[in-house]
């Protein structure tokens, strides 16, 4: 019990990190420096970080690519839910690990969709000659919950030698892609940053819910 507490204390602490990171992007060292005299959050290191980095378009497909992975997972355990549904011929009977994570989906895509709409900050470049929302690091924050959810689903309900290769690859792939997105000159640095933070906190939610879950059984 005290375990859950504290997770879920540390769930709502990361949360109000994200929220309040988020609101810092549009507040703080604001200026005019992005393509076509965009304003940017955190402006002076977000501009020296890009001016160091420059621009690897080569890390921007390699990324892309890496993006599918996380898709097929989704897709894996859409597949495993629906079979055990058929199996068990009942929702309620669908292991609740798998309910929550089809959820945990919802939530994350929405939030994908909400700050594609809700612009925080633009791309450092055009990108096929348009302006494209930036922040967070879509790429950032769908590989690290999807991926994160793979590794925390694997280790509670399969927990065997090929899931445990997964959870590897998994890892690695998150690794890549976080640090290739910010070499490919994409995103500025604030946008990875609020990637890494938003998602730790939707998967840290992710986690505290499945590990209260699984303790009531």
């Amino acid at each position: 019990m005290k375990k859950d507490k504290r997770n879920f204390l540390i769930s709502i602490i990361l949360i109000l990190l994200a929220i309040g990171f988020t609101i810092l992007v549009k507040v703080v060292d604001v200026k005019q420096v992005g393509v076509n005299n965009t304003e940017i959050g955190f402006a002076t290191i977000n501009q020296f970080v890009f001016n160091s980095i420059g621009v690897n378009m080569i890390w921007y497909h390699i990324t892309d690519w890496l993006g599918l992975v996380p898709i097929f997972l989704v897709i894996a355990y859409a597949l495993i839910g629906l079979i055990q549904l058929i199996k068990r011929r009942s929702l309620f009977k669908v292991d609740k690990e798998i309910i929550i994570l089809g959820f945990f989906y919802i939530v994350v895509i929405s939030l994908y969709l909400f700050f594609e709409k809700v612009i925080v900050n633009y791309r450092p470049i055009l990108m096929d000659g348009f302006l494209e929302a930036s922040y967070p690091s879509s790429h950032t924050l769908m590989t690290i919950c999807l991926c994160g959810s793979s590794i925390l689903i694997n280790r509670k309900i399969f927990n065997n030698k090929l899931t445990k290769i997964i959870n590897i690859m998994s890892f690695i792939i998150i690794v890549i892609t976080v640090i290739g997105r910010l070499i490919s000159g994409v995103h500025w640095f604030t946008d990875i940053i609020g990637g890494i933070v938003i998602s730790s906190a939707l998967l840290m939610t992710f986690k505290s819910t499945i590990d209260l879950i699984k303790g009531d059984d």
